[in-house]
């Protein structure tokens, strides 16, 4: 059988050998035309004059569009309408696009737009928390809250009580392939766009409006990607809209990529943030209540910031049960990039933050911060199957207030009935969500024990103690991260699986491909369904002509949502298959099995080539479409109350560093994880992902540092000045282990998303670096994000002088 085993990545041997095609190394006709962007050099202010005339007359320039040439007016926003894709009379930040220039070749395109004369009166420009917080910028009408108990009164009765505040950096995606877009013109009007995308409907939404035509009429079709971490979710949108309008312009093919600078001067990164903390706690580091003000850096559009934020406020509780707590919620309108989706989606700045004051508290008690993590968990879940479903909502849901909106979008809202209130007695997180199937307890004694947590403890205390120079530091944190996209719609797919008369099996689905393994999953699920090796089974392009109305790549539920879909499909056929057979045995279609690549009944067998040649022949289907909906979701985000989760995947790290006291250098020596992955669908392809995301979640915690000028120009935007973790920066020890247990909820085969989750396991690197940090002195230490040898330096005075 397939599920279940790690086998490796479908694409595997393409990818080592250069042989994998992505959307720039599709062969287009002769007379394809490439795309630049001419962007603004200023943050903020009106554009009084745009001579564009030497880019017209620059050598192999065919035509050049500016905002008022384009045909009908293109939005490539995912949300709020908010984002032109050129800018119309004012600029909003350092990198927007201002124009476009259509040429013969990539070169020519990029060397005329260097030929413009732009006059932009500048405006001072709004780039910081602070400047966002004293001219009141912002997104929504105010800040947001969610409220469990009384947290000023709990805070006020406890013993011991701590304020803070803990800078949390941004991050660039840096994608190994680049955004990237080609439009084929069709007859009729129609156009077909391969995108670089992890949301194949949206791109489609935004063409089809910005060409005036129909859905139907865009077919947009994705292979796949080289990599994205949510940076291809909306910010793919402006490659592919002007592609489509250049080709309606001009009549030919046009494709456009960017360029590494430009790609990181003009998309959205991680959203930093900054959070505010107080909290009262016992003599054994309980929380007995605590406060967030969380504020979130959005850039100049609204992108996905107000999900993106709300998923911070959901995660402030990471693995621990808060009784009284308030998160405030911050979202802040700057002139710079505007945020986007990230691995993780505003989940880890929500961990982080309370992953920092369990350090503090452990530091104020003087006691192992392991200690006080599990005196604060939730309790684990009993022995059990399953959870019971919640009450089903009240009555509909109101309209979106913008029947023009891209319903399939993230950044789409929506007000909900009032959820049912959860189970009495039920342990609830701070939006009030019933957590039955919590597991950390027993991960957490596991990986203490396997790792030797206590006894390197020791060790790292006894070497501190020898050494001025070089401090160590050890700490073990939990992840619990919600699966589910919290806009509740989006939890649906669908599936197109047909079965040929050779026995070949072509199958079809809405995820997209970028590198973590999502068609092998779901490809190794239709090969279990039907019992027929891998190798019959054909998974074609992500494309919107064959499965429509598809939610994004995202929010870690590829596998969960196409995995169910495809099961349906393949389900469908196969009772087809087993009712004709069973008829011509007088069996019961029950009886019938596949495995093995037969078809058996009785004593009976068939090979699988022949029950399909059999179905064929009686005129039996032999394609069907799937769909699935994720059950028991309900979730007002107004309100903060609901089930906004289907389960919780969850995971443990134990990390251990070193710091230079005298340079603030640091590495990993060591990392210990044990992650649940429910069931796994392929534990090799889950492995490589909680590798992957804990490296890219160290180097958002370490090395990334995002710069901007005071004039708001981004400084770190290319490798020279941009430092993503190298191969020399990873663990020189890693252990990873899967939890063995299945999920209690019904996913597919029991399994668990794994897609973001591992990256938070990254959090035990930086409350490591903090621990050796406090080695250095008795005052904490306070270390902010991402812990660059500066604030390494910074972190080791404060716990020496007690500076804040």
């Amino acid at each position: 059988m397939s599920v279940g085993r790690p086998i490796p990545h479908d694409a595997a041997v393409l990818h080592v050998t250069g042989t994998a095609r992505y959307v720039d190394d599709i062969p287009a006709p002769h007379d394809t035309l490439h795309l630049c962007f001419g962007l603004s050099d200023t943050a903020c202010g009106e554009i009084v004059a745009m001579d564009l005339a030497a880019v017209r007359s620059a050598p192999g320039v065919v035509a050049v569009l500016a905002a008022e040439d384009l045909p009908n007016s293109a939005d490539t926003s995912p949300s709020a309408h908010d984002e032109p894709l050129l800018a119309t009379g004012r600029v909003h930040h350092m990198g927007q696009p201002l124009f476009l220039a259509i040429a013969n070749s990539h070169l020519a395109a990029r060397k005329a737009v260097r030929r413009a004369s732009v006059e932009i009166r500048e405006e001072p420009a709004i780039l910081s928390i602070d400047d966002a917080l004293a001219a009141d910028s912002r997104f929504e009408e105010g800040p947001r809250f969610y409220r469990k108990g009384d947290a000023n009164r709990a805070i006020a009765a406890a013993p011991h009580r701590l304020e803070g505040r803990i800078e949390i950096g941004g991050q660039e995606h840096f994608y190994l392939e680049g955004q990237a877009a080609l439009a084929l013109p069709q007859e009729g009007g129609d156009m077909v766009v391969h995108t670089s995308s992890q949301h194949p409907t949206e791109i489609q939404h935004k063409v089809a409006d910005a060409l005036g035509l129909p859905m139907a009429a865009v077919r947009v079709e994705v292979r796949r990607m080289g990599g994205g971490f949510g940076g291809k979710e909306s910010q793919a949108n402006a490659l592919a809209v002007a592609c489509a309008v250049a080709a309606r312009v001009t009549g030919r093919p046009c494709r456009m990529r960017y360029d590494r600078d430009d790609d990181m001067v003009i998309t959205g990164k991680r959203h930093d943030f900054r959070i505010d903390y107080r909290a009262g706690y016992d003599d054994d580091g309980r929380i007995r209540g605590i406060e967030f003000r969380q504020f979130a850096r959005c850039g100049w559009s609204q992108d996905l910031s107000l999900p993106v934020a709300d998923r911070a406020m959901l995660h402030a509780d990471n693995a621990y049960l808060l009784d009284d707590v308030t998160i405030e919620s911050h979202r802040l309108k700057t002139n710079t990039q505007s945020a986007t989706a990230f691995r993780g989606f505003g989940g880890p700045q929500g961990m982080v933050g309370i992953e920092r004051v369990m350090d503090e508290i452990a530091h104020a008690l003087g006691c192992d911060p392991v200690k006080v993590r599990r005196a604060n968990y939730y309790a684990d879940a009993a022995p059990g199957d399953a959870a019971p479903a919640p009450a089903p909502l009240d009555d509909g849901r109101d309209a979106p207030a913008d029947t023009h909106a891209d319903l399939t979008s993230r950044g789409t809202t929506e007000t909900r009935g009032q959820p049912a209130p959860p189970p009495s007695g039920a342990q609830t997180t701070p939006y009030h969500m019933a957590v039955e199937d919590f597991v950390l307890g027993e991960m957490t004694e596991r990986l203490v024990e396997s790792a030797d947590y206590r006894g390197r403890r020791e060790q790292v205390r006894a070497w501190n103690a020898g050494n001025e120079i070089l401090k160590r530091g050890l700490a073990l944190t939990p992840v619990k991260f919600g699966i589910s996209f919290t806009l509740t719609h989006l939890n649906q797919a669908g599936a197109l699986v047909h079965v040929y008369q050779d026995g070949s099996v072509h199958l079809n689905h809405g995820g997209t491909e970028m590198g973590q393994g999502l068609f092998r999953k779901v490809s190794q699920v239709a090969a279990h369904r039907f019992g027929v090796p891998l190798e019959r089974i054909r998974i074609t392009a992500t494309d919107t002509g064959k499965v429509p109305n598809t939610s994004a790549t995202a929010a870690s539920s590829g596998s969960d949502l196409n995995g169910m879909a495809v099961k349906a499909a393949c389900d469908t056929i196969r009772d087809r298959i087993a009712r004709l057979i069973a008829e011509r045995h007088q069996a019961r279609a029950a009886d019938v099995r596949f495995g093995g690549d037969r078809v058996h009944v009785g004593g009976e067998s068939y090979g699988w080539e022949e029950a399909v040649r059999l179905a064929y022949e009686n005129r039996v289907s032999l394609s069907a479409t799937g769909f699935y909906k994720t059950p028991k979701l309900e979730w007002d985000r107004i309100a903060g109350r609901g089930r906004p989760f289907f389960y919780f995947a969850q995971g443990v790290a134990a990390t251990e560093v070193v710091i230079d006291t005298l340079t603030g250098e640091n590495r990993i020596l060591r990392t210990d994880i044990l992650h649940d992955c429910g069931a796994s669908l392929n534990p090799a392809v889950d492995m490589g992902q909680i590798e992957g995301g804990f490296v890219q979640g160290a180097g958002w915690l370490t090395t990334e540092e995002l710069v901007w000028t005071d004039k708001g120009r981004l400084a770190t935007h290319a490798p020279s000045t941009y430092k993503i973790p190298a191969c020399s920066d990873r663990p020189r020890v890693s252990n990873v282990s899967l939890w063995d247990g299945r999920n209690r909820e019904d996913t597919i085969y029991r399994s668990k998303a794994v897609g973001e989750p591992p990256l938070m396991l990254a959090i035990s690197v930086l409350m490591a670096l903090s621990d050796a940090c406090a080695a250095c002195g008795p005052h904490y230490p306070a270390l902010d994000a991402p812990a660059t040898p500066e604030r390494v330096l910074a972190a080791v005075r404060r716990a020496r002088e007690g500076a804040r």
